[in-house]
Order: structure tokens, then sequence, then C-alpha cells
């Protein structure tokens, strides 16, 4: 009996390979940076609520999103900014890489 390999055997299922572990992470990364944008975007809308509310003097809105600013609001947006400098940082990188293989003829 000719025993053929499945196509995951072919491919290894060891798993933790860095061809197999680059696209999980990526994955991971997008997922992170996804409930990131989701979290700021509720944290401007809470804010502005918050702020509403103010006026009509209810403070406890407010006081909560000034508790949870430090913790939790900063490193969100902290992050999503880094993410979006390193976006573009890789965008611009890339687009080098292109032009000199352009300008080189390869």
């Amino acid at each position: 009996m000719n025993a053929k390999p499945r196509s995951s055997d072919a491919a290894g299922q060891d798993g933790g390979s860095p061809e197999a572990l680059a696209p999980r992470l990526k994955r991971w990364i997008d997922t992170v940076l996804v409930f990131n944008v989701f979290l700021v975007i509720a944290g401007a809308i809470w804010f502005a609520v918050a702020v509403a509310l103010h006026s009509q003097h209810v403070e406890a809105p407010l006081q909560l999103l000034q508790r949870l600013w430090d913790p939790l609001f900063t490193p969100a947006i902290g992050l999503l900014m880094g993410a979006a400098l390193l976006s573009g940082l890789l965008g611009w990188w890339q687009r080098q890489g292109l032009s000199r293989d352009r300008g080189s003829g390869t």
C-alpha cells in the first residue's frame, strides 16, 4: 500500500516554525488593533456623552472617565498612534524598496 502524506503532514504540524508563526502573530496583532480602535472610539463617544451630562450637572460618567483615563484610554490612544506611525513607516519603506528595484532594472 502506497501511503501518501496528507497536505497537513507535508506542511509540517510543528506549528513552531517561523513560517507558521508569522501569520498567526499577524492575525493576533490585527485583532488587538481592531479591538483597540473600537475602544478608542467608544471612549470618544463616552467623553462626548459625559461632557453633555456634565452640563446637566450629572457628574458620575465624567468622573468615571477621569478615573479610567490613565490606566485605560491613554495606553489605548498611544497604541493606536504607534500602530499608525509604524504602518506609515513600513509603507514608506516598502515604496522605497519598490522604487529602487524599478530603477535598477530588476
